[in-house]
């Protein structure tokens, strides 16, 4: 296999098996190798005009070797043989100088995956340059013609990817998939009474046809433009608030980093040692669905090729477990949950109220409409993050808002989640509607 052609999966299982006895032939005692390969294109516009149009072809090559309890990692984008041996040579010789780990080593030959059903992954989207740079304007010109005080544009783009990555260790396991991710987004500017404002929308999918139409998606971003502009700031106070769907992600995100092998194992996390605890509000579930398919999230096999399976990770509020490959697991004692790079498909339980019956339940509060700034702590869980939205009142969305800081405390905030909405978000590998949380410190003038 060269790089002049496109390979395929079985041409990169083959590479994959080639390394792993290399890797044995040179005194190994066992190792794991990734290889991927990818092709795509993004086509972008701004004022109605072409701006960029980029191509990409992205190939890597990964080896790590064990040699007993000590590692060597090395990688490589050059695919060719002799690229590839050298990459193997030098883990190698890495790993002869590396210290002993007991906890290093490929995962147990006893949790990786036999079964590989098809997750609907892969549609590709028969699309060229010039059509991807038509539906850019669409989505763009919808922008900027859904108000009048919409006066510039950051830009609309179109994107489709297609790649495939192959998995394999020294246990004699070796897969891969191939997948898709195809993207609509669009931002634009709008002016009033010489105040400004931007917003945006976007749209991801795996299939092209479950995509909305760009000229839809455009809309959606001029018009959240508008409603933020005329925005004022609030005085200072205690309120609920309302994370819609889209920002409810982070919410939700903070979590995971949490609950990983490695914060736990280093005391890095505001939930340490909270396993069989409870940390959400004593209604909540939210489970790992790895197998939805077509959903960003989904894999038959995490990283290291461990099996992946459907959990409860909140079970009425109580945190069940945590994230963890086999290394983390083993410093903590424990066994893998095949979370060898992050979570797959997080499904947050909803507790049946739509977007607008959360706003009636809040009844006076505030509306994020945007984030800035990290300001999330994920060892003391303090959260504070500058915000624009909308201030609610007697159930009515009123009075945009823009230029205050909303804070509070995690363990406090997952506590008190009075509902969670029906509109799930699906456009991420954590799929959650819109979240209310009972109380929260608005920090304004």
């Amino acid at each position: 296999m060269t790089t002049r052609h496109a390979p395929g999966i079985d041409d990169l299982k083959q590479r994959v098996a080639d390394v792993l006895r290399l890797a044995r032939e040179l005194g190994a005692s066992s190792a794991e190798a990734s290889a991927s390969f990818g092709t795509g294109f993004t086509a972008s516009v701004r004022l109605r005009e072409v701006e960029t149009l980029r191509h990409q072809r992205d190939q890597g090559l990964g080896i790590t070797v064990y040699l007993g309890h000590r590692r060597g990692s090395a990688s490589t984008s050059d695919l060719r043989p002799a690229a590839i041996e050298e990459s193997v040579r030098k883990a190698v010789a890495l790993a002869r100088h590396a210290a002993d780990d007991p906890a290093a080593g490929l995962a147990d030959a006893d949790r990786l995956a036999t079964a590989f059903p098809d997750l609907e992954l892969c549609h590709p989207w028969d699309i060229d340059p010039a059509r991807a740079i038509e539906l850019a304007l669409e989505c763009e010109a919808a922008a900027l013609d859904a108000d009048p005080r919409i006066t510039n544009s950051e830009g609309a783009s179109v994107g489709t990817s297609d790649g495939i990555r192959v998995y394999g260790n020294t246990h004699g396991f070796i897969a891969g998939y191939r997948s898709t991710e195809h993207s609509v987004s669009c931002a634009v500017v709008g002016a009033q009474d010489g105040a400004m404002e931007t917003d945006y929308e976007y749209a991801v999918s795996r299939d092209p046809a479950r995509l909305p139409a760009p000229a839809a998606t455009g809309r959606e971003a001029g018009l959240r433009t508008a409603r933020r502009l005329g925005a004022t700031r609030l005085s200072t106070r205690t309120v609920p608030v309302l994370f819609p769907a889209r920002q409810a992600r982070g919410l939700i995100g903070s979590l995971l980093g949490a609950i990983g092998g490695g914060a736990q194992y280093r005391r890095a996390s505001f939930l340490v040692d909270h396993a069989g605890k409870p940390v959400f509000a004593d209604w909540v579930n939210i489970d790992e669905r790895p197998h939805l398919p077509g959903a960003l999230g989904s894999a038959a096999f995490d990283d290291e090729g461990v099996a992946t399976r459907d959990r409860r990770l909140i079970d009425g509020g109580v945190l069940t477990g945590y994230l963890l490959g086999s290394y983390y697991a083993r410093k903590l004692g424990l066994a893998s949950t095949g979370n060898a790079g992050g979570a797959h498909n997080l499904v947050v339980g909803s507790s049946g109220q739509s977007f607008d019956e959360l706003v009636a339940l809040m009844g006076t509060g505030f509306i994020v409409g945007d984030l800035m700034g990290s300001g999330v702590n994920p060892v003391t869980g303090d959260y504070s993050r500058g915000a624009a939205g909308f201030w609610v009142e007697n159930g009515q969305v009123g009075q945009p808002v823009t230029e205050i800081t909303i804070a509070g405390n995690l363990r406090d905030m997952y506590r008190g989640i009075q509902a969670i909405g029906t509109d799930v978000d699906d456009r991420g590998t954590i799929l959650t509607g819109s979240i209310l949380v009972d109380r929260m410190t608005i920090a304004g003038t």
